[in-house]
């Protein structure tokens, strides 16, 4: 690949552990409709495909178009109302932006989350000020998997899409940073429903973990300086 000059990432699952917060929000709205939790482990299978999908799994009895955005409203109520409680960084992120920036790299995130609950959410983690660009659906017209949203990215922080990899842990973030023509690495550790087939994605790179991330982009650097 030419130079390498940017990494981009995406947010829920990939940079960010947020499913245990996305976990108590769920439950919470559960509980207030007099239902039993459910367990994380299946609440993070469904993360990454939004706050929709996750209503749906929390209350699949409710059909009625008026029901699902009246279930879909109190769940992002019930989130941004306690957006870091629990949520983390995935073991050796911060490893990994620590490198990123000692080697000069920019960074950034382009994400399907909104504005409203990505912000904050990285100001509480003292993260906003860090990364390079923040792209979000409010600041596109299409969202991931069209690669709108990372041309955008590259546009702000000043370099080509063939300079940028892009790391994503769902089948749209790999789909849009091809569209895109950057690198992808997909994020084997993330909130994957389906493994064999995030497996089959066609990325150019596959991490198990953040450390195999950044072994990746070490490589990468150096090969882009041998070249």
């Amino acid at each position: 690949m030419p130079t390498l000059k940017a990494v981009l990432f995406d947010l829920d699952g990939t940079l960010l552990d947020t499913a245990p917060d996305f976990t108590h929000a769920i439950n919470y709205v559960r509980n207030e409709h007099n239902l039993s939790p459910l367990p994380e482990t299946i609440i993070r299978t469904v993360v990454s495909n939004g706050a929709r999908a996750l209503a749906a799994l929390g209350f699949p009895e409710k059909t009625n178009p008026t029901e699902v955005d009246d279930i879909h409203q109190q769940l992002l109520t019930a989130y941004a109302d306690n957006l870091v409680i629990d949520t983390r960084f995935f073991d050796g992120i911060e490893t990994l932006l620590n490198f990123l920036e000692s080697t000069h790299l920019k960074w950034g995130i382009v994400t399907n989350k909104p504005l409203r609950f990505t912000q904050p959410l990285l100001e509480q983690l003292q993260l906003a000020h860090r990364c390079s660009t923040i792209i979000c659906p409010d600041h596109v017209k299409q969202s991931k998997p069209d690669p709108e949203g990372l041309l955008l990215a590259c546009k702000e922080i000043d370099c080509e899409p063939s300079e940028t990899i892009y790391v994503g842990d769902h089948a749209r973030d790999i789909i849009a940073g091809k569209n895109a023509n950057m690198s992808t690495i997909a994020a084997l550790y993330g909130y994957i429903d389906n493994m064999a087939e995030f497996k089959q994605s066609g990325a150019n790179f596959y991490a198990e973990t953040p450390h195999e991330i950044t072994e990746i982009i070490a490589e990468q650097l150096d090969q882009s300086k041998l070249d």
